[in-house]
């Protein structure tokens, strides 16, 4: 199964991960199939860059999303409606 994740990148104690579509038996930071955004906890507001057509592309294609991923999937899928409304 095809699974939406994070893997960390970053240096030790200042994370910052990326959105990557990856095989559920791979490890964590393994080999992926493709990379679709990152994400950094440790500014404020966290900052969060996915490319969501890509994303509802492999959720289409039968790609899960983890739990995490799913959450922050709907803050970026929020923020970018509400960006269009403030222009």
């Amino acid at each position: 199964m095809v699974r939406i994740r994070l893997t960390r990148t970053g240096a030790k104690k200042k994370p910052s991960y990326r959105f990557v579509i990856a095989d559920k038996r791979s490890p964590r930071d393994g080999r992926c199939i493709e990379y679709i955004g990152h994400y950094n906890p440790m500014v404020e507001p966290p900052v969060i860059h996915v490319d969501l057509a890509r994303a509802d592309f492999w959720i289409g294609q039968g790609a899960q999303p983890t739990e995490t991923v799913a959450d922050l999937l709907a803050l970026a899928r929020k923020a970018a409606a509400a960006a269009p409304a403030e222009a």
